[in-house]
């Protein structure tokens, strides 16, 4: 039987929602009986194969252009689309800077801090052209599963690819359900 094949990348967030995939500990090996992994931020392949995955995981916000274009690349090449992690189901922290608008943010971030000396705003066609709102990776692509958290624990991860692999469809369910290490 041929294995369920997963994408993963992570937009505008730290690699948090990335760890609790890890943190699945010896049950990830349990799951790479059953599953490939084609493309992570990890590993040499960075986007999901043009012929597509049963799987994309997305972390992270949408806030630069470059953002949007992972996201519609991933929804195009994946069956299931699931969104991990607060910054990816609503925007999470990265959409503080929603508060105060992205030019008064970059300020603060690359001219005005304490810290900064002679400091540039970055400005780089590969870095995106930031975004006037920060929002969830649903506000640009559908979505078929959301994940909250911050990070999601480990078992809710685990949770959703079992039911996936067992095909099944996940129901989110709440934090006390799952086991507290």
């Amino acid at each position: 039987m041929a294995k369920v094949t997963i994408a993963t990348d992570w937009l505008a967030a730290c690699a948090g929602c990335h760890m609790s995939l890890l943190d699945i500990d010896d049950r990830i090996v349990q799951l790479l009986e059953a599953v490939e992994f084609t493309s992570s931020p990890i590993t040499d392949l960075k986007h999901p194969p043009e012929e597509g995955v049963t799987v994309g995981i997305l972390s992270g916000a949408i806030s630069n252009t470059h953002n949007v274009e992972v996201a519609k690349m991933f929804r195009e090449r994946s069956k299931i689309l699931i969104a991990i992690g607060d910054c990816a189901t609503f925007g999470g922290v990265v959409a503080s800077r929603n508060m105060v608008g992205t030019p008064e943010a970059l300020r603060r971030a690359y001219i005005e801090t304490e810290s900064t000396v002679d400091g540039l705003i970055p400005d780089s066609p590969e870095l995106g052209i930031p975004l006037d709102m920060v929002t969830g990776i649903g506000e640009v692509v559908k979505v078929d599963l959301f994940i909250p958290g911050c990070p999601p624990r480990a078992d809710a991860l685990f949770y959703a690819l079992s039911e996936l692999l067992a095909g099944r469809t996940p129901v989110v369910l709440p934090p006390e359900h799952f086991v507290y290490d």
